[in-house]
């Protein structure tokens, strides 16, 4: 604080500062104080909430692990374990977060404790063992177990803990928040007490800085006075201890009295050194002289001459004399030009004077021991402009201002003396430069060489390098051509699985024809039989006809299964998206479905409630035929009761369990419920696969192929929906099939290589078959005989079919009804046929034909004038959407499948024949 410069305005101003430092650092203090009240607020609040939300969090975990076990023991269904497992990971993250909050109490972490103990408990004698008994299907077991239902304690309990935690971590919140209010007391009585002290501390600071002013004014005067009564003796001094302006007016006054007495005592000393300086004629004797000389004027205990030598750029300055030298490295030997100070003051042509030099190299030695050196100083002494000479002294006290301006005052009288010294010795000199020249040579001549083995070091590097390379790149060669090999594979492979799913396709249509194909005669004859309206037939004849019409029937139904099945699996189904309306729903399978009822005498009711939307975006289709499945199923399986349709709209739990992606979309919930048989647990995963029943043993007291659940499940999967299973053996069972609405899917989904459906009407199950053809027009069968025997008879009707089955059960068909039939083998023959008589009423026209098929022939009837407004229909065994398109553009007026139902059939011809008559 000795010699930090304060004026009395400065001392004033510090005054005022420090008393609104001290101001601001209560300010501060307050500040700092309130924030962290505020800070332990915020830390207790956010600390309180987050327990009390993790409390709940593993009340929610426990509850959501048993509700999923529950689920599980329940249905078996592997999805319900997924909210137990993720349940039993996370109830352990949160306790052990919930642990670090409340670790440091005793007892809320003895209650955790405990909790932890009941979860686990719960988890090793409740869910883990009734989860294995169900996967083990250990249904008696689970019976056993929940009739005892030891884990409902556990969870009550836990129930019980968690409530008490909560309540204790409630009752400590309160208790922190009285505690802050006593803590923000305290803080309002230490602010009053804080104001007190900084009063205090501020008239101490005005008292001490007034003070020392005056006294320091006092001091002054006193001292000047003292000067002037002594008779002028300039050796007293005046001394100040403040560094203000009256100090600057005593410094002033001393300052004047110490340059006098300088002045002379440097001329006396100058006087001295030029006398000592004549008769010398060697460098080191001179240097030797002037160092004895000067360095006790200097007070100096340790010197060190330095000569200049050498010219251009190998001059150096090099020791000449020292002085009070201890041992023989006392002083570097040498320096080059801008080395060091000493070389550094020889180009600068100043003096260097350092008064603090910790742990220098360089001691002064006496008998008694060593000193440190404190001051250095580095003299240049010049001829006509060039440095001759640096001296450097080393002093145990500070060099003065005195000592530099003897040494100003000598510095040229003594380049003088040493310019002449030097002259005598420039022989000498010239020959050390001539050495030193030697020594740098066979320095440079050493690092080329070792340049010149670096060079070829890096040469073996780079060579290493380069055939590293290579080896990089043969192995990136190797590697694309195995890529390339791998990807040719890949191609191939991926020909073959189109290759194989192009033969299963072929097969597909290939076998429906030939399958179609002997149908077709063995429905039409044996409806011909059924009817018997020649009444040439027993009853128990006509009986055996419909048996043998019913089984036409079934195994038609089986085709088509297998066909909708085969297609789904190979993804060649096509989804046609439209509005559906959903209250028509209920009357079309009423319609359908109520004489079944009737013949079976069972109930059937079809409900569609209020909230449900007008309106479905989905394929109506495939909606209608996984209802009519699932109805057909639900009145096989029902002997008495009841089998009810309900349409509603779905609970949005349930749509958020079962089906999270579609929680923006409308979705539908259509049940059908029976009374009938019910499914035992065990087989209700089981149902929903290709050929799998109930009742699947050789005994079994019910028919069907066991594909019908299968094709709905595949269905309603495309349809993104998804079927839920409710049943009790012996009280029934309830599908509940939930249908979102997708309005912005294509209005054509393709989900098909190749868009290929079902030609033909799915037929129904114990259900009388209402057929409709596949144009957009249901053509219904009249009940008027004499409209019909009237519109037939005496009809010309020209047969194209290669297969005589069908040829004769047809033909007998058609004539039972008055039709004139001709018939052709193939195409070829009926282009002959039409050559001699072109007056037919109606041409029906197989497609698969040898010589010319059925296509060919077509075009080639509509390319004649007269017959181009015959109408023609086609018959086909194929099953394929594409055969009903390919039909109408080669010119057929119609088209429907095989095997024929021969009410369709005549429903098509009466329409045809119909509009001919009107034409």
């Amino acid at each position: 604080m000795h010699n930090i410069r304060l004026s009395i305005r400065w001392k004033i101003l510090i005054g005022y500062f420090l008393i609104i430092c001290c101001l601001g650092a209560a300010i501060l203090v307050v500040s700092n104080r309130i924030s962290s009240l505020q800070t332990e607020i915020e830390t207790m609040t956010t600390r309180d909430i987050e327990i009390h939300n993790l409390i709940t969090t593993i009340r929610y975990n426990v509850v959501g692990m048993e509700s999923s076990q529950r689920g599980f023991v329940i249905t078996g269904n592997e999805i319900y374990l997924e909210p137990y497992n993720s349940g039993k990971a996370e109830w352990e993250a949160n306790y052990n977060t919930l642990f670090q909050y409340i670790g440091n109490d005793p007892s809320s972490r003895q209650n955790l404790e405990e909790v932890k103990i009941t979860i686990q408990n719960w988890i090793k004698t409740a869910a883990e063992p009734t989860i294995a008994m169900r996967k083990a299907n250990d249904t008696q077991g689970i019976i056993e177990y929940f009739n005892e239902d030891e884990g409902k304690n556990d969870i009550d309990a836990l129930r019980t803990q968690l409530e008490t935690m909560r309540q204790n971590e409630i009752t400590l919140t309160k208790n922190h928040i009285l505690e802050l209010k006593n803590r923000n007391d305290m803080l309002v009585v230490s602010l009053y007490f804080m104001l007190i002290i900084i009063s205090v501390v501020a008239f101490i600071i005005v008292t001490y800085v007034s003070g020392t002013i005056v006294k320091t004014i006092k001091d002054v005067v006193k001292t000047i006075t003292d000067i002037a009564s002594t008779g002028g003796d300039l050796s007293t001094r005046i001394k100040v201890n403040t560094r203000d302006e009256i100090k600057d007016l005593a410094d002033a006054t001393n300052s004047l009295l110490d340059n006098v007495n300088d002045q002379y005592w440097i001329q006396q000393k100058v006087a001295e050194i030029a006398t000592m300086n004549q008769g010398v004629n060697d460098m080191k004797t001179l240097a030797d002289s002037f160092l004895a000389k000067l360095a006790p004027m200097l007070g100096a205990a340790y010197g060190v001459f330095y000569i200049r030598e050498g010219t251009g750029e190998q001059q150096r300055l090099v020791k000449t004399a020292s002085y009070a030298a201890s041992g023989d490295t006392a002083g570097r030997e040498s320096f080059r030009l801008g080395e060091g100070l000493i070389g550094q003051a020889a180009i600068d042509k100043r003096t260097f004077l350092l008064n603090t030099a910790p742990e220098h190299p360089v001691s002064l030695t006496s008998g008694l021991g060593k000193i440190e050196p404190k001051s250095f100083l580095v003299v240049p002494f010049e001829f006509e402009g060039k440095v001759a000479a640096v001296v450097e002294f080393a002093s145990a006290e500070s060099f003065t201002s005195q000592h530099l301006k003897l040494l100003e005052q000598i510095e040229s009288h003594f380049g003088v003396a040493i310019n002449n010294v030097d002259g005598r010795m420039e022989v000498e000199r010239l020959l050390s430069e001539s050495q030193v020249l030697t020594e740098e040579l066979q320095t440079q001549t050493e690092e080329l060489q070792t340049q010149s083995e670096e060079l070829q070091m890096q040469q073996e590097e780079m060579r290493m390098t380069t055939e590293h390379l290579e080896e990089q790149n043969l192995f990136a060669e190797q590697k694309t051509k195995e890529l390339e090999k791998a990807k040719e594979e890949l191609e191939n492979y991926s020909e073959e699985l189109k290759r194989s799913s192009q033969y299963k396709s072929n097969f597909l249509a290939n076998m429906s024809h030939e399958l179609r194909t002997p149908l077709n005669s063995i429905l039409i004859l044996s409806q011909m039989l059924a009817e018997n309206e020649n009444k040439t037939l027993t009853e128990e004849e006509k009986g055996y006809a419909e048996v043998i019409h019913t089984s036409g029937n079934d195994l038609l139904a089986l085709i088509d299964d297998i066909l909708d099945l085969s297609k789904v699996e190979a993804g060649k189904v096509i989804l046609t998206m439209d509005e559906v309306n959903i209250s028509e729903i209920p009357q079309h399978m009423q319609l359908l479905f109520n004489p079944v009822a009737e013949n079976k005498n069972i109930a059937f009711h079809a409900r569609l409630n209020a909230d449900v939307p007008s309106l479905l975006y989905t394929d109506g289709q495939r909606l209608q035929q996984i209802l009519k499945n699932l109805l057909s199923n639900a009145f096989k399986f029902t002997e008495k009761g009841s089998v009810t349709l309900s349409i509603q709209k779905a609970d949005p739990q349930d749509v958020h369990k079962y089906m999270p992606a579609h929680l923006d979309n409308a979705v539908v919930a259509i049940s059908v419920t029976d009374t009938g048989i019910g499914i035992p647990l065990n087989k209700q995963q089981l149902i929903f696969e290709a050929f799998q029943q109930v009742d699947g043993e050789t005994n079994r007291q019910y028919g069907g192929t066991g594909l019908g659940l299968s094709i709905c499940n595949e269905f309603t999967k495309l349809l993104k929906g998804r079927i839920i299973l409710e049943s009790t053996p012996e009280k029934g069972s309830t599908f509940t099939l939930f249908v979102p609405s997708l309005p912005n899917m294509e209005k054509e989904q393709l989900v098909v290589l190749n868009q290929e459906v079902a030609a033909s009407a799915e037929p129904l199950t114990e259900a009388p078959i209402t057929v409709s053809a596949p144009d957009v027009i249901d053509y219904k069968v009249t009940d008027s005989a004499d409209f019909e025997d009237s519109l037939f008879k005496g009809k010309k009707v020209l047969l194209v079919e290669d297969d005589s089955r069908n040829v004769f059960a047809l033909v007998k068909a058609l004539e039972n009804k008055g039709i004139q039939v001709a018939v052709a083998n193939n195409g070829k023959q009926c282009m002959q046929i039409i050559e001699r008589q072109k007056d037919f009423d109606l041409v029906l026209m197989d497609i698969m034909m040898p010589i010319m098929d059925g296509y060919e022939t077509m075009k080639a009837i509509r390319q004649d004038s007269d017959t181009k407004h015959t109408p023609i229909i086609a018959l086909t065994a194929k099953a394929m959407k594409t055969d009903r398109e390919k039909c109408l553009e080669a010119g057929a007026s119609d088209y429907i499948s095989k095997p024929l139902n021969m009410d369709q059939l005549f429903s098509l011809m009466r329409v045809w024949l119909t509009k001919q008559v009107g034409n």
